[in-house]
């Protein structure tokens, strides 16, 4: 099968396209996916690196990739509740591929109103957009929610499914970026890096981070005494010496919550741009793409 291998960590010379990989083969529990398109995400180039080989290591060759649209293929032993040539979408492994296999009860079927490519950007940053919020901030209604990256694919979920719970959602990103942030419908659109804007904040209940990075650090004296702290990304350093809750999280598999969330994006109740779709084989700019920023939104790739 077509896939990209990883060979070592280090830039995107390290990714070889090769189109004679051996196909895995479904276990019990497990089925065969024919991947019809996956999506990068930060983390992709992040353990491409070596940036995140404490949390992500890594035997080479490696296949990388999270995200996964396409039709099931076959069925392991004893799998059942999926039929050949259903369209499927899940948080999975090694989506840099032709085929991948995912257990059975990460799959969740593919809404009628989205294709494939659509479909593919959407596990990673639906889930882990969703469970920072529900899972790490617990966020309660009418507690007041400060959202950084509001705009990127994570904050825009995160901004949606705060919404969901009645939270008083205030959407956090630069100044270059609120007059397209007002599109999110949040009840307040606040510029991170206004140094004035980052001093009137206070009293909020939560903190929801996407980015991290110096303004998270900045933004700690905004919360209420008690008040939570959570992020996709690690704790400002000197958050230990805060009166705050520090919640950290990483995406896990949710098939009924992806379905959900994937059909309210297919039905428009919030989106997630596609900036670029490109072939499998360009994985190399591809990366260097995203890695770059500033693309708008996923780059969704095609085996």
């Amino acid at each position: 099968m077509k896939a990209v291998l990883l060979l070592a960590y280090g830039g995107v010379d390290q990714l070889q396209y090769n189109a004679d990989v051996p196909r895995p083969e479904p276990g019990a529990g497990e089925v065969l996916v024919r991947v019809r398109a996956t999506s990068l995400n930060p983390v992709d180039w992040k353990i491409r690196s070596g940036a995140a080989k404490e949390r992500f290591p890594q035997q080479f060759p490696a296949i990388l990739g999270r995200d996964l649209a396409g039709e099931v293929a076959g069925l392991g032993e004893g799998t059942t509740g999926w039929t050949q040539g259903q369209r499927v979408m899940a948080l999975a492994l090694h989506t840099y591929a032709e085929y991948a296999v995912v257990k059975a009860d990460a799959l969740a079927p593919i809404p009628d109103a989205l294709d494939f490519e659509h479909a593919a950007a959407l596990p990673l940053v639906l889930l882990t957009g969703a469970q920072l919020v529900e899972r790490a901030a617990k966020v309660q209604r009418g507690q007041t929610i400060l959202i950084t990256g509001a705009l990127g694919s994570v904050g825009r979920t995160a901004v949606y499914v705060a919404q969901q719970h009645g939270a008083q959602v205030i959407a956090g990103v630069r100044k270059s970026q609120t007059e397209e942030a007002a599109q999110l419908n949040a009840h307040r659109v606040v510029a991170l890096d206004d140094e004035k804007v980052l001093e009137l904040l206070k009293e909020l209940d939560v903190i929801a981070d996407t980015v991290g990075g110096v303004v998270a650090g900045r933004l700690l004296h905004a919360l209420k005494p008690g008040g939570t702290y959570a992020s996709v990304v690690g704790p400002p350093k000197d958050a230990a010496t805060f009166d705050i809750k520090i919640a950290m999280m990483m995406a896990q598999p949710d098939a009924s919550r992806l379905a959900e969330l994937a059909l309210d994006e297919a039905n428009g109740a919030f989106d997630i741009p596609i900036a670029k779709v490109m072939p499998l084989s360009e994985v190399r700019e591809a990366h260097e793409l995203g890695e770059k920023g500033g693309s708008g939104g996923k780059i969704v790739l095609v085996p």
